[in-house]
């Protein structure tokens, strides 16, 4: 079953268990949306179109994040006279994920779980940018991000069996590398 819905002056076609993302919503992550501009319902070759909207139907979605979108240029010139401006803009936007469509009699339901992991700690994750994962992590709440489960790291292999310290030889510590000594600068000659 599917949807065309209408929001932020836009209309999308959903189905349950798609990931949508829209013009500025509010709300907080994992917030309920219902979206009561259906315009069409489709289930196989049965289509139901509104005037303007569908009677009864709706679409219910879960607020996953609110961001800014991608950074978009605008540069202005004019030739010859040396007049440059460059500006940028980034849209807010939400990110949804589509949960279950009513309308018609019927109803369709997504049975998955809605992971409320914003895209930038994921980016930040598979680009293994450890300092930002942290920041990120600290600034949401703990309960709203899903933890992915860590890879063991294989054991090492054993090089040789360790010898135990004993009262009369103490363990040494291994020598630190010393620092390679700095080339001397060339002498400059009276000819130079």
């Amino acid at each position: 079953m599917y949807a065309v819905i209408r929001t932020g002056g836009k209309q999308y076609r959903v189905e349950p268990g798609d990931v949508l993302v829209v013009e500025k919503l509010g709300g907080e992550p994992g917030a309920d949306v219902a979206f009561a501009d259906v315009l069409m319902l489709g289930d196989g070759a049965a289509v139901t179109i509104g005037a303007p909207v569908v009677e009864g139907a709706a679409v219910n979605a879960t607020l996953i994040e609110t961001r800014k979108g991608e950074k978009v240029r605008i540069f202005k010139k004019t030739r010859r006279k040396g007049y440059r401006r460059t500006r940028g803009h980034r849209q807010p936007e939400t990110v949804l994920r589509v949960t279950s469509i009513t309308g018609a009699g019927k109803t369709a339901a997504w049975d998955g779980v809605v992971d409320l992991t914003p895209k930038a700690l994921l980016d930040a994750k598979a680009r293994n940018l450890k300092a930002v994962v942290a920041s990120l992590e600290a600034a949401a709440p703990a309960a709203a991000l899903a933890e992915a489960p860590v890879k063991a790291k294989a054991p090492a292999k054993a090089k040789a069996a360790p010898v135990e310290a004993t009262e009369a030889a103490p363990a040494e510590k291994p020598a630190a590398k010393k620092a390679a000594p700095k080339k001397a600068a060339a002498k400059k000659t009276d000819a130079e």
